[in-house]
């Protein structure tokens, strides 16, 4: 019951998110999309090598 509620708890978050982004939120130009684009091109990489050093050192 409680896994339940934790994922309806979830859900309704994203909902949420999703109905204010939309309504609320401004589209990106081109110049701010690709600067988003390469910090998480950035942020994927030294997740994953984290995760890598993680997994070699345990």
């Amino acid at each position: 019951m409680t896994l339940l509620i934790i994922l309806l708890s979830v859900f309704a978050g994203v909902a949420l998110m999703v109905i204010l982004s939309e309504r609320f939120g401004t589209p990106m130009d081109n110049q701010q999309q690709s600067k988003y684009a390469k910090i998480t091109r950035i942020l994927v990489f030294v997740l994953l090598i984290t995760a890598i050093i993680k997994l070699a050192v345990s």
